[in-house]
């Protein structure tokens, strides 16, 4: 949908959407529904339409910080910029409830869902496949483990339909969808101790106070700041995480675990305080069988009973699929860019579609940053980042691009230059970017993980 509305506004092109959902917002359609924005709201969603109200929580974990969306939120806004901005248009069409077939020549064929009836679709200029990085969410993805007949296993969306009490509720995986489940079920009145978590790795976090917008985008670019005067200071990568949790841009919910993975997590303080609540934390593995009164695990077992719920939070999220080029011939794979801001990244794409006709010249402001999953993926991850972003700062259509776009956060920056906390944190920023991407190239080749580069050779 961001790419669409960028594509649509910046150009002449005709816009083909085909969706196996009945309407538009992919996985948000399917999301628990107490599920919100990891990110604010302010700079989500397409550019020509505001998500929310770009107004400053005042109360709960997130008090002082921008609002975040809810998932009907979010389909409702989907549905909106569909209905009344890119069909009236006149030149963008939305297929639902539709699948997309391909011969592996020339041949794009459109199948119905619900009649089975196949259309050939002429592609003009480029397939855009925006399944690439496909989400797996606990509603509609295949377990991974086996669960008994009398077992209770739910998706976190099925603890808002539960009948009765639980004995207790045993929450299995450690993402963010684990962390979201216990968060809601802390506020809903379960006390702690009523609840289990199977957490087989523990996550470096990222702290949203440093990802706010607008009035408050000084806390973002102090925040980039920080990144980049550790990554230019560190000796090694333990001292690198060391640095990066002292000054607040890494957090971890058990300060005795040392965590092993990150995949871009993000929580304000307060829910961190909350989820610190949680003491029975397993560290035995992933789940392999849930049944009437023991869990098989990786490297154990543990008792559980038949008025326990087990809730199955082990989706894979974004699927972790190996970077290709963005920009090819006849066909464009929007991926992430810039890490963690997935509509800015399909915007960005849109753009320089729009603009520029080379794609090589496109690939070079748009490399493929592929998804983090190990704690040192952080490097690689930082590093093509800020890499890209110098890239940019050579391009005058492209910051004039950036400072008007509302899906970057980091807009408005010229607007705050008074401030002395803004001054501080442009001339760390700007001292640090040069020694800290060669610093990261020097401590990656340490981590002896290749840099997430495009594949020319991948296939769809």
């Amino acid at each position: 949908m961001a790419f669409a509305d960028e594509v649509v506004a910046a150009s002449d092109a005709e816009v083909v959407l085909i969706d196996r959902r009945h309407r538009p917002g992919g996985h948000w359609n399917d999301a628990y529904p107490f599920v919100r924005l990891h990110q604010p709201s302010a700079f989500y969603g397409v550019n020509s339409r505001r998500l929310g109200n770009d107004a400053i929580t005042t109360t709960g974990p997130d008090r002082g910080l921008y609002e975040r969306a809810s998932a009907a939120e979010i389909c409702d806004y989907y549905q909106r910029v569909l209905e009344e901005q890119l069909l009236p248009s006149g030149r963008v069409r939305f297929l639902g409830l539709s699948d997309y077939r391909w011969d592996g020549d020339r041949e794009h064929r459109v199948v119905s869902r619900l009649t089975g009836e196949s259309t050939t679709v002429r592609v003009r200029r480029k397939l855009v496949d925006a399944t690439y990085l496909e989400t797996s969410v606990p509603a509609s993805h295949r377990r991974s483990f086996d669960v008994a007949a009398d077992a209770t296993v739910v998706p976190p969306g099925g603890l808002v339909q539960l009948d009765e009490p639980a004995t207790g509720y045993t929450v299995l995986g450690a993402g963010k969808t684990a962390m979201d489940t216990c968060t809601w079920l802390l506020a809903n009145g379960v006390p702690p101790e009523a609840i289990r978590w199977i957490r087989p790795r523990d996550a470096w976090l990222l702290d949203r106070s440093f990802l706010q917008p607008l009035q408050l985008v000084t806390n973002c670019i102090e925040g980039v700041s920080l990144d980049l005067q550790c990554a230019a200071d560190a000796e090694s990568v333990t001292d690198l995480f060391q640095r990066l949790e002292d000054c607040g841009q890494l957090a971890r919910l058990d300060p005795e675990v040392e965590p092993t993975t990150y995949r871009g997590a993000i929580l304000s303080e307060g829910e961190r305080t909350e989820l610190r609540r949680i003491q029975n934390v397993i560290r035995l593995g992933r789940v392999r069988t849930v049944g009437v009164d023991r869990i098989e695990l990786e490297q154990g077992s543990i008792p559980t009973d038949k008025g326990q719920v087990h809730v199955d939070c082990t989706a894979a999220g974004l699927r972790q699929a190996p970077s290709r080029p963005i920009f090819e011939a006849n066909r464009i794979t929007p991926q992430t860019v810039r890490a963690g801001q997935v509509p800015f990244n399909a915007a960005l794409v849109g753009s320089l579609e729009a603009a520029r006709n080379d794609d090589s010249d496109k690939n070079r402001l748009c490399p493929p940053n592929m998804l983090p999953n190990v704690a040192t993926d952080w490097l690689s991850t930082t590093y093509i980042m800020y890499a890209a972003e110098v890239a940019w700062g050579e391009e005058a259509d492209l910051q004039t691009w950036l400072e008007r776009s509302r899906l970057n956060v980091g807009r408005g920056t010229v607007d705050h230059l008074d401030d002395p906390r803004m001054q501080a944190a442009l001339t760390r920023l700007t001292t640090n970017m040069e020694p800290a991407l060669t610093n990261l190239r020097r401590l990656m080749d340490q981590t002896r993980r290749p840099l997430a580069t495009a594949d020319a050779t991948a296939t769809p």
